[in-house]
C-alpha cells in the first residue's frame, strides 16, 4: 500500500464515485478519458461476467483482437536460408540472413 498517494492519484480517485460499485462501459471509459495519466503508458484491464459454463464444449469463449497501435513492439526477422532464398530475405529486409552464423 503506499504510504502517500501523489497530488494525480487523488484528483483521479476523487472522479470515482463512492462505494466501488461497479460503472456502465460507456461511464468507465469516459471516467478513464477524463483522468490525469502518468508520464509512462498505462495498460486497462478488464472484467466481464458472460455468464457461460465453460465445462461445457458448446460455450467456450475464444478470441483474438488486433490493437489499433499494435504492441508497440518493433518485429526483427531473421531467416536461416542459403543462396537464392538468402538474397531475397535480405532484399525483404531481413536483419539477419545466413546458414553459417
Amino acid at each position: 500500500m503506499i504510504a502517500k498517494a501523489s497530488r494525480r492519484v487523488r484528483e483521479n480517485r476523487e472522479q470515482v464515485p463512492p462505494g466501488g460499485a461497479p460503472l456502465p462501459l460507456p461511464d468507465a471509459l469516459s471516467l478513464l478519458a477524463t483522468a490525469r495519466a502518468p508520464a509512462f503508458d498505462e495498460s486497462v484491464d478488464i472484467a466481464i461476467r458472460l455468464g457461460i459454463n465453460t465445462r461445457q464444449g458448446d460455450q467456450q469463449v475464444r478470441g483474438a483482437t488486433t490493437l489499433p497501435h499494435g504492441s508497440g513492439r518493433q518485429t526483427r526477422v531473421a531467416v536461416f536460408a542459403e543462396g537464392e532464398a538468402a538474397d531475397e530475405a535480405s532484399t525483404e529486409g531481413a536483419l539477419a540472413v545466413g546458414m553459417d552464423d
